[in-house]
């Protein structure tokens, strides 16, 4: 059994009569959640706001007495969720849930919701900028005029007008369309990959459904916008990219371990791939050290780019909102394991 003994750094579980206690663990490098105390200034509950915590033990220590965590890029076990006898409910705050121990939530009882519809368009802008900046070779340019050279120029291999291109999606769910919505307007052919997805939507869209194999070798661009799970690990492999067309570009801003950065480095360093525009790694912060660093055909982010003032707010709310609906017995928008609802019960 787990030791429950209350100390100053392990917390007692709470009381009936008290509110339920929602931890927010932030995640790495992320904007302070404090300020988000707002969000549950007009309900029945205490709130604590955690730095990151990368330690499954460590998350145990310190949220001890929780009814709801919500969490970016902590991991919640199994002995997490073991250990904390009063959770009730995880929140992921973004669309994948791959921290989360989904089939030992079921089974314990605690329900996990996600917050898919807070970050779709700032995703889906990131990713068409990306494109974009790696299309126009923006980093390259700023870096030369900032050096003193006025070359009217695209620097390197000139790359596609982008119109009449085509640009293949990975993963057409709701950042995947509206990235399909975007990109369509410059006059592009829009191909996608979902086996998950019905037709009606490709239909809506204007977006031709075929393989994954047919992705990799008609784009001249192409957008990862998938999960990460058992499923799409390691999807974008070193086959994939042998496919891809060695004027084609791949960029990523769903999960960094989609795609095979080994396999992509290599493809990238020996020409049989022209560029990447990256957001995301399959370590994070990914290391100074990372090869991908050394690329110049290379263009990356922080994984966080999308952290705007008005989509914290909507975080805030939606994530507070979930996890009291599920404390207090309601049923909150977005549930990954509905079949907890019935054990929680």
């Amino acid at each position: 059994m787990p030791d429950t003994t209350p100390s100053a750094n392990h917390p007692s579980p709470r009381t009936a009569a008290q509110p339920p206690k929602v931890y927010v663990i932030q995640g790495r490098g992320q904007r302070d959640y404090a300020d988000c105390q707002a969000a549950l200034d007009r309900v029945p509950a205490r709130m604590e706001a955690l730095p990151f915590i990368g330690d499954a033990a460590e998350v145990i220590e310190k949220t001890r007495d929780a009814d709801a965590l919500i969490v970016s890029a902590s991991p919640v076990t199994r002995r997490v969720m073991e250990s904390l006898e009063g959770l009730k409910v995880v929140v992921r705050t973004g669309v994948g849930y791959d921290v989360i121990d989904v089939p030992a939530a079921t089974e314990l009882g605690v329900v996990v919701v996600n917050v898919p519809d807070v970050w779709i368009r700032e995703v889906a802008n990131h990713a068409m900028a990306l494109l974009l900046a790696w299309n126009r070779k923006i980093v390259d340019l700023d870096r030369e005029v900032r050096a003193g050279t006025w070359a009217s120029r695209v620097p390197g291999p000139v790359t596609g007008s982008l119109h009449g291109e085509t640009v293949g999606i990975v993963g057409l769910g709701n950042i995947g369309r509206a990235f399909a919505r975007r990109i369509a307007a410059l006059e592009t052919k829009v191909i996608a990959c979902d086996p998950y997805v019905d037709d009606k939507h490709f239909k809506a869209l204007g977006v031709e459904r075929v393989d994954l194999h047919t992705v990799a070798a008609r784009s001249d661009y192409v957008s990862v916008h998938t999960l990460l799970n058992a499923e799409t690990r390691g999807l974008i492999d070193e086959a994939f990219l042998r496919r891809m067309k060695p004027t084609a570009c791949l960029i990523n801003t769903a999960r960094g371990p989609i795609v095979d950065e080994r396999a992509l480095y290599q493809a990238l360093a020996d020409g049989r791939l022209a560029g990447a525009a990256l957001d995301v790694f399959e370590e994070e912060p990914t290391p100074t050290d990372n090869p991908l660093l050394r690329l110049d055909n290379v263009v990356v982010t922080p994984h966080g780019i999308c952290f705007t003032d008005e989509c914290m707010r909507r975080l805030a709310e939606s994530a507070f909102r979930a996890a009291l609906d599920v404390a207090a017995g309601r049923r909150p928008p977005y549930i990954v394991n509905p079949e907890a609802l019935a054990r929680l019960a």
